[in-house]
């Protein structure tokens, strides 16, 4: 006899419906196929639910059992099908008085019949939403993360036996709510705050430019000067996530299996910190079944590199596309995907290879040619996608031991959320929605600038040899300078300040 149970497999971080067809006819069970472009952990399905079914005090038929999983052209990998496979090994031998066609059906079955939790479920929930299903049955473990996603009616299944149940109308289970507005609770203190940073009144005021309107920025300094300490408070004083980008970064999360433990939603922005020894395959996603790398684990939050020249080059030209387009295009021989990557990049350097070059503190002990070979490492390119340039000197000992605290974030905090409400006014339904985002066509409506900017801008062009692109970044964040202030216009000492930004272009 043959069955129909729906399923969901992701790619990338879409979910696609699967049809499951269960068919059991004459022969032994050691001829039992899944086929459809399954994987081995796909494969390994069958031994799963046949222990399963049987743990679960429930009878499996002892008969060639065959699994189609439709489309075949998609490739299927993950624990997904226990469940529907399961349900359709019941349906088929009728001990399911009624079919499960309607129900989109999702999990991993132990050996006891408990059904496990999957990754991917709020791609899965939209899916299911979008092929407008009765319910998804998922686990329990799964429900608040699928409850995300509106329109669609979530019911949590124990086991086995539980969702046997609830389909032959034998069990009533009420249709999980997730509590949304309780995840958004911001934390009563905060881990870190920009109150504890002594000093670098400069660096703080950057980071306050780059956080109101999304800016790249990349600070260099000796070590110790709070380089590390500026990235790190930089989340602080950006604006609470919204839900729907919430739902993003839960979706990238979700699919690469890194949802935090106690919230089944992503409600803080991310904050991601890899390793100079990173590959490119780590940072931007990729492998033999493709996975998002940290760029993507950063979308709508902060990619913090430190000590920048100390990864591969390689490494480095990697990140061009993502900071130009937003996403990142993996392609594979089996299987080409899009991760979304709109992140803000943090990077910091020495400014030599000893790290004191210019310090008043410590002798520098690099040449000069040492010191040129050092900054080469970063490509013109690379720098001009990086739209704030700031030193970070050392630290003054009388500002070290002062016990005078620095501004709070919450107050920083403040400004930032008036300047980007500015810019989500200015580019309502553009489809982006803070200055660093703005396409090139939009700058001579929102930056225009009078005979004074006009002159200076050239100045700084022909002492710095600015670049198209360099340009563009300048007038953007003297955009953002002008919103922190509330000017609708920018005026020459916003477009000073955006050009004493730029700095490292001396050196390329």
């Amino acid at each position: 006899m043959l069955s129909r149970i729906l399923s969901a497999t992701t790619i990338g971080v879409d979910a696609y419906i699967v049809n499951v067809e269960v068919d059991l006819s004459s022969g032994l069970p050691s001829q039992s196929s899944i086929v459809g472009l399954p994987n081995a952990s796909v494969k390994e399905s069958r031994d799963r639910v046949k222990l399963a079914v049987r743990n679960s005090g429930l009878e499996y038929p002892f008969k060639r059992l065959t699994v189609n999983l439709a489309p075949a052209e998609i490739k299927k990998e993950g624990v997904n099908f226990d469940l529907p496979i399961a349900l359709g090994v019941l349906c088929s031998s009728e001990q399911l008085k009624t079919s499960p066609e309607g129900y989109v059906c999702v999990g991993e079955l132990s050996l006891n019949g408990d059904i496990k939790p999957v990754k991917g479920m709020v791609s899965i929930a939209y899916a299911a939403r979008q092929a407008k299903a009765r319910g998804l049955l998922v686990s329990p473990e799964n429900a608040d993360e699928a409850g995300i996603v509106s329109g669609i009616d979530i019911f949590p299944v124990k086991n086995l036996v539980e969702a046997a149940a609830f389909l032959n109308g034998e069990l009533s289970i009420k249709a999980h709510k997730a509590d949304i507005s309780g995840w958004f609770v911001p934390a009563s203190e905060p881990d870190c705050d920009f109150s504890e940073i002594k000093g670098q009144e400069h660096a703080k005021r950057a980071m306050e430019v780059a956080a109101a309107g999304g800016h790249n920025i990349i600070m260099v300094g000796a070590p110790g000067s709070g380089k590390t300490m500026l990235a790190r408070r930089l989340p602080t004083i950006l604006p609470d996530m919204e839900l729907e980008e919430a739902i993003e970064a839960t979706k990238i999360h979700s699919v690469a299996g890194r949802l935090p433990g106690k919230k089944p939603v992503v409600t803080s922005r991310p904050f991601r910190s890899p390793h100079h020894t990173a590959s490119d395959v780590s940072l931007v996603g990729g492998g033999v079944n493709p996975r998002p790398g940290e760029v993507s684990l950063a979308h709508n939050g902060v990619l913090f590199l430190d000590e920048l020249p100390e990864f591969k080059k390689s490494v480095l030209e990697v990140l061009r596309q993502p900071l130009e387009d937003g996403f990142v295009t993996v392609t594979r021989a089996n299987a080409s995907v899009v991760y979304p990557a709109r992140f803000m990049l943090v990077a910091a350097m020495n400014p030599c290879p000893c790290g004191f070059s210019g310090d008043t503190r410590k002798e520098c002990k690099c040449g000069t040619g040492l010191i040129a070979k050092y900054l080469k490492k970063i490509s013109g390119p690379l720098l001009d996608r990086i739209d704030i340039h700031i030193d970070v000197p050392a630290i003054r000992n009388t500002e070290l031991i002062s016990d005078i605290a620095g501004e709070s974030s919450e107050s920083v905090k403040k400004r930032v959320k008036a300047a980007r409400k500015l810019q989500t006014e200015r580019f309502k339904g553009s489809g982006f929605y803070y200055n660093a985002a703005m396409p090139s066509k939009m700058l001579r409506k929102y930056c225009k600038l009078d005979a004074e900017c006009v002159a200076l801008l050239k100045l700084a062009i022909e002492k710095f040899g600015l670049t198209g692109r360099a340009n563009d970044k300048i007038l953007k964040v003297a955009r953002t300078i002008a919103d922190l202030e509330g000017s609708p216009a920018i005026r020459s000492p916003h477009l000073s300040e955006a050009i004493q930004y730029r700095n490292l272009d001396l050196y390329f």
